[in-house]
């Protein structure tokens, strides 16, 4: 008594992986003798066939990344946020502000090319 094809057939209707599908104990006889695609929905609509809840991650084990002020931060300035961070937001900042002038009027297209 194999149900591998109806577990890995169920698996595709139900859109999840075939370790979430579980079928009831009570109805094995009916699963066994479904062979085509429609009999398995049938059984998924009956109840004889379902898919357990996915299992989430654990947000715990990030909280003390969340807690992690100056006071506790080990290694150096250029290790906690890299240089590269660093320009990236002073650059974007930068650019906001250039497209925001250019958006006023404050200075015109030739100009926000030249300094973008």
């Amino acid at each position: 008594m194999t149900l591998e094809m109806q577990k890995r057939m169920a698996a595709d209707l139900l859109e999840c992986g075939v370790t979430r599908v579980r079928f009831d104990p009570e109805r094995l006889e009916d699963i066994e003798s479904a062979i085509t695609r429609a009999e398995i929905r049938k059984l998924i609509a009956d109840g004889a066939i379902y898919k357990i809840p996915a299992k989430g991650v654990s947000r715990a084990r990030y909280g003390p990344e969340r807690k992690r002020k100056e006071g506790s931060r080990k290694g150096g300035k250029h290790s906690i946020i890299p240089r590269k961070t660093m320009w990236m937001t002073r650059v974007r900042a930068q650019r906001a502000y250039l497209r925001k002038l250019r958006d006023t009027g404050m200075i015109d297209t030739q100009d926000y090319r030249i300094l973008y």
